[in-house]
């Protein structure tokens, strides 16, 4: 017998809430999104497959949800860990350097998806 999940709506809402939450309030998100944007208008310019456009959802994607933990994991230290100390700033470190690394990663699938096809076109 199925057991209904009659809360599995209201989880989505906290999820969205989250989101909304995040994008107001993150100043880092609005440049992520700026940098998607340029990338999904070039990625529409340039007429990129099917696989191309999913490895490059799945890398804008990654990056956002980086930022996203990222926040999430800053607001809990902040909670717990109101003053300085040396253990929270590591966490805050970490993760931020998980941001960092999500980001480079983009960027060099960018370049290896984008770049070919816009040499093409920028040299014909």
């Amino acid at each position: 017998m199925m057991r209904r999940r009659p809360h599995l709506l209201k989880a989505f809402g906290y999820a969205f809430s989250g989101l909304f939450l995040a994008f107001r309030t993150q100043r880092n998100i609005p440049i992520h999104l700026t940098i998607a944007a340029g990338v999904i208008a070039l990625g529409i310019w340039l007429g990129l497959s099917a696989t191309q456009w999913a490895i490059l959802v799945l890398t804008i994607g990654s990056v956002l949800a980086a930022e996203l933990l990222n926040s999430g994991l800053e607001t809990v230290v902040d909670m717990v860990s109101p003053d300085y100390h040396p253990l929270a700033k590591q966490a805050k470190d970490v993760a931020a350097g998980a941001v960092l690394l999500a980001a480079i990663v983009a960027v060099v699938v960018g370049v290896l998806i984008l770049g070919p096809p816009l040499w093409a076109r920028l040299t014909r």
